[in-house]
């Protein structure tokens, strides 16, 4: 395990009780440990745009009924077949997709996967969570 180093922070007091009550909403012990977390979610947050091999997931909204989207989405997600591990497709609602992939290749490989899909007309909501595995 690695050392441990303490260190201070000033924050503005309202801010710090909006801290605490969120950590306290998601069952953390200590301020440490939420700190901890959100320091690694920001130094991992660029992940994409660094060298190597990554792992992870991308997760977009659509609706169904655009044709033409759906369309473009088989065409992009048939494009990166060697990106894609696996696809989870679910129906929200009647209106409403949503879909996983599981993906694993080179990020900038994977980056552009990400990329082409957000940027159709029509997608509502992307996102990607990815780690770097070499």
């Amino acid at each position: 395990m690695s050392e441990l180093t303490r260190f201070g922070v000033s924050l503005d007091k309202d801010l710090l009780e909006l801290f605490d009550n969120q950590i306290k909403a998601q069952s953390y012990e200590t301020r440490s440990k939420a700190i901890s977390d959100l320091i690694k979610e920001y130094v991992e947050s660029d992940i994409i745009n660094a060298d190597g091999v990554l792992a992870g997931a991308v997760t977009f909204l659509y609706s169904h009924h655009n044709k033409d989207l759906v369309s473009k989405l088989l065409e992009v997600q048939h494009d990166s077949h060697d990106l894609i591990i696996s696809m989870q497709h679910i129906h929200l609602d009647h209106d409403t997709c949503l879909e996983i992939l599981a993906i694993r290749g080179e990020s900038s490989l994977v980056k552009s996967l990400y990329y082409r899909i957000k940027a159709l007309k029509g997608i509502k909501l992307a996102s990607i969570s990815a780690t770097g595995i070499s």
